[in-house]
């Protein structure tokens, strides 16, 4: 599929998302036109599979006409096995889809209590396999009864059987296993409805340059990882980027948002992940770790900016292994480094971890402030301060920063410090960086040298000094000086402006004679 075929698939998904979604809200609208798409890319691949895998030199070779109860045990559990999942023919998208518009009046017919069947039985076909806990509860916030799809039964079943007949006329293309074509239009999505449901979009996804630049930040000098980890990983963008930069064997993640980690699970699942390949749970990251004593190579995350939490209200914290080395927990008001604390107990010693944080964890006194002392003195693992421009993401519009830390530094005796916050791409609503910029800062990274109002290669002694203030002004001089004046020329400017003025009046004199009428000056 070429490039424009791909926007083009975009384009058709998201409209078909804009026009029937009606006075729905976008986020709201969000949860079905994904969770159909998910069902369609189910029902396509198992119809591929079981063609071109099981049925191959049988009579019958198209899934659709298969009714010998034999052969689709077969086929089920086959398909529970290499695909996690199993759908019979007859509850194939495209046969539901059917269905619902099978009527010589031109009314839909009635499928909801079918597609509800549907979607409850790909989810129980994986109880007692391996694949259960990727695909359990994953359609519960498909409610096909909620009112904000129409008042009446009639009104509801209407919508949905529209918005799946548009779906049914789109090919997906999946049989091309090396195209992540479906994945990246799914995650296009994705942006488009984040991008209209202000703040709430920043709990579930993360601005593809900023996304990016992540990534290729953890992935430096690597072509192969053995895992990566988000412990907030909302839909999942960060984990699957890191996949776009390196081969990686496995993804891990947590998320607290139930409907969330629901999407961050279709999200691997559409991408190609493998059921056996990822592992995201579902829980308060802080509050239950799910991913106990593991170690990752490549960690990335977005948390929430200075989130709540019990800090030191929980007095297990100060006993928790994640915390209780630094002889301080993150304040209540902000748990920003408890977070930053969790990912370094998890960060394995080949790791590096990048992570998105408000710029008041370079500066911030009290709890925080012993807590980044013992990271640079102690620990010695800050390898990069990056400093982003404002209004990035959704729901915010303070300037952030990435901190870059590795357990193995190659440069342990200082801390480098990129001012990249005038890289920038204006946005009407919300701002970006280019690829040009992503590259700048990589190659800052990379090059780690002094850049004039750019980066600057700070000593340890130097952040001593500065007692372990991280503030970036404090070491790259962003300062441009004012242009120098040269009288001389703007006296010459002044002097034909005066010529200018001058000539005019005469101008303006010689029209009123002509008219016989007195000049304004005289």
């Amino acid at each position: 599929m070429s490039e424009d075929q791909k926007k083009q698939l975009e384009q058709q998904l998201w409209n078909i998302a804009n026009t029937l979604r009606g006075k729905m809200d976008a986020d709201e609208f969000r949860d079905y036109i994904l969770g159909f798409i998910f069902f369609k890319y189910l029902s396509e691949k198992q119809y591929i599979y079981a063609n071109n895998e099981l049925l191959k030199g049988e009579e019958i070779e198209d899934y659709r006409l298969v009714t010998d109860k034999e052969t689709i045990e077969v086929i089920r559990e086959e398909s529970l096995e290499n695909l996690g999942y199993f759908l019979p023919p007859e509850d194939l998208f495209s046969n539901i889809a059917k269905r619902g518009n099978d009527d010589k009046k031109g009314k839909s017919n009635f499928i909801l209590e079918d597609l509800q069947r549907i979607l409850n039985d790909i989810q129980t076909s994986t109880l007692g396999t391996e694949s259960e806990e990727d695909f359990i509860n994953l359609f519960e916030d498909l409610d096909l009864n909620s009112t904000k799809l129409g008042r009446s039964v009639e009104a509801r079943n209407d919508i949905i059987v529209r918005v799946l007949s548009h779906l049914d006329e789109i090919d997906f293309e999946i049989s091309n296993s090396e195209s992540d074509v479906l994945g990246d239009a799914y995650e296009y999505l994705i942006g488009k409805f984040a991008s209209g449901a202000g703040k709430k979009a920043g709990e579930f996804y993360t601005p593809q340059p900023v996304s990016i630049l992540l990534a290729k930040l953890v992935t430096t000098g690597k072509k192969r990882i053995l895992n990566v980890y988000d412990p907030t990983c909302g839909s999942g963008s960060l984990l699957l980027r890191v996949g776009k930069e390196a081969e990686v064997v496995e993804y891990y993640g947590q998320e607290m948002n139930r409907t969330t980690y629901n999407l961050a699970r279709m999200n691997m699942i559409l991408h190609g992940i493998h059921y056996s390949r990822f592992d995201i749970r579902q829980d308060d990251t802080l509050e239950n770790p799910l991913h106990k004593d593991m170690q990752f190579e490549a960690i990335v995350a977005n948390p929430p900016f200075s989130a709540r939490w019990k800090g030191d209200d929980n007095p297990l914290n100060m006993q928790d292994p994640r915390f209780s080395r630094y002889g301080k927990v993150a304040p209540k008001s902000a748990a920003d480094f408890a977070f930053v604390q969790h990912m370094l107990y998890h960060l394995a010693e080949n790791g590096t971890m990048a992570c998105i944080l408000p710029h008041g964890v370079l500066f911030r006194a009290g709890a925080e402030g012993v807590i980044r002392k013992y990271i640079i003195k102690e620990m010695n693992v800050l390898d990069a301060v990056i400093g982003l421009p404002a209004n990035l993401f959704y729901g915010t519009s303070i300037p952030t920063c990435i901190l870059v830390m590795k357990k193995c530094r190659t440069s342990s005796s200082d801390i480098l410090f990129i001012d990249a916050s005038r890289e920038v791409e204006k946005g009407t609503i919300q701002n970006s960086l280019s690829k040009d910029h992503i590259k700048k800062i990589v190659n800052a990274y990379l090059q780690r040298i002094n850049i004039d109002r750019y980066s600057y290669v700070a000593s340890i002694d130097e952040i001593v000094e500065k007692e372990f203030n991280l503030n970036i002004p404090r070491y790259v001089d962003t300062f441009e000086p004012e242009p120098s004046i040269d009288i001389t020329e703007v006296t010459k400017d002044i002097r034909r402006i005066d010529e200018q003025l001058i000539e005019a009046d005469k101008r303006i004199a010689e029209f009123c004679r002509e008219l016989g009428i007195e000049t304004p000056f005289e």
